[in-house]
């Protein structure tokens, strides 16, 4: 509990961050709460019967803005809140499912790696990442029992739909694979699970491919997506843009995980950005160095799921994202499943040492 009163203290004081740095026509947060103040009833409810995206979120802001009368702070702490539920979701995933703490560079990684500030930062202000956080955090906890938690993994799968729709198919394939992958799931819970997620998929694809305007599932018409999207977000109007059409696949991914780095530096958030993307590019690699193959065999079901998701989204949004700061956004939302992955890894690597120890121990 300790610990989550800090994360919470630290969440807050990020919110305060977030809420300096948008107010008065920061970003899209302040589009989001302008627009809801202004809409009448008649508003909502076009908006809520386009039901998908950016007019979703002007319709969710409409009550908090205009019916409750709240200003721009006040939304943005609720929205701070279902930020800190999600942390708090994937907190006590980590908790319940990586059995071993480790420590690099004399520092417990558990509960460190929640702290990082962009973890807090994109989940705490008014817009689809706050929620969408959430909805993955819910949908991930809900895993861990199905059958109890069934209405939580509903309601996030709804709400991730309405918001990103490709979110939620990216999810409902992921851990439809992660079934597929897992010994430790009876087979015919195995089947009948993915079976069910996959069906899903398959019954949201239609909807997923009019929201992102792709006709049809081809990889020529997927790669002219990608790179009119990658052209628009990587003008020279976009600010912190990168030409990411002309890298290879390597270098997208390694922008879109570990940049903004040292040579992107155009301000103090980018400056704290590279520190932390330092850490995490040592400790991916410190978790990567060795076994990984059976370390990724080894992991329970719930950290396969989010492994898979992670790497559905990265070659997603590293193809297409040419703007560092909306990597950073977009990435924030797969970064729980690489921490809580990094986490396993190197709890693996220590719980086979401990038992190499003990083997030879028993040897002598």
């Amino acid at each position: 509990m300790k610990n989550l009163r800090n994360l919470w203290s630290f969440h807050l004081l990020t919110t305060v961050g977030f809420y300096l740095l948008t107010n008065n026509g920061g970003g899209d947060a302040w589009g989001y709460w302008t627009l809801a103040r202004r809409m009448n009833f008649n508003d909502f409810i076009v908006n809520i019967q386009t039901a998908k995206g950016t007019y979703f979120m002007h319709a969710l802001n409409y009550f908090p803005a205009n019916v409750l009368d709240m200003d721009f702070f006040t939304n943005t702490l609720l929205f701070s809140l279902l930020g800190y539920i999600g942390i708090t979701f994937f907190y006590t995933i980590c908790e319940q499912v990586v059995p071993n703490n480790t420590y690099y560079s004399k520092f417990w990684l558990f509960p460190l790696l929640f702290f990082m500030p962009n973890l807090h930062f994109w989940s705490s202000g008014i817009g689809k990442d706050t929620i969408l956080f959430m909805c993955i955090g819910m949908f991930c906890y809900a895993m861990l029992n199905v059958i109890k938690r069934l209405p939580l993994l509903i309601l996030s799968l709804l709400i991730s739909y309405l918001v990103r729709p490709h979110i939620a198919l990216f999810l409902v394939v992921s851990f439809g694979m992660a079934y597929l992958f897992s010994n430790k799931v009876s087979g015919f819970k195995r089947i009948f699970f993915m079976i069910v997620l996959l069906g899903g998929g398959i019954a949201i694809l239609p909807s997923v491919m009019e929201y992102v305007k792709i006709e049809e599932i081809s990889a020529d018409s997927i790669s002219k997506y990608s790179e009119s999207k990658a052209l628009v977000l990587s003008g020279k109007n976009t600010g912190s843009s990168v030409d990411i059409a002309s890298y290879p696949l390597p270098l997208k991914i390694f922008t879109f995980l570990f940049r903004p780095f040292f040579f992107d530096i155009n301000g103090v958030p980018a400056i704290i950005a590279s520190f932390e993307n330092l850490a995490l590019l040592l400790l991916t690699i410190k978790a990567f160095k060795k076994d990984r193959i059976e370390t990724f065999r080894k992991a329970p079901f719930i950290i396969k799921g989010l492994f898979i998701f992670l790497l559905i989204g990265t070659l997603a949004f590293s193809q297409s994202l040419g703007n560092v700061g909306i990597m950073i956004r977009m990435r924030n939302m797969l970064l729980p499943g690489l921490l809580i992955y990094i986490l396993w890894a190197l709890s693996y690597q220590k719980q086979k040492k401990k038992a190499l120890q003990v083997s030879k121990g028993n040897l002598i």
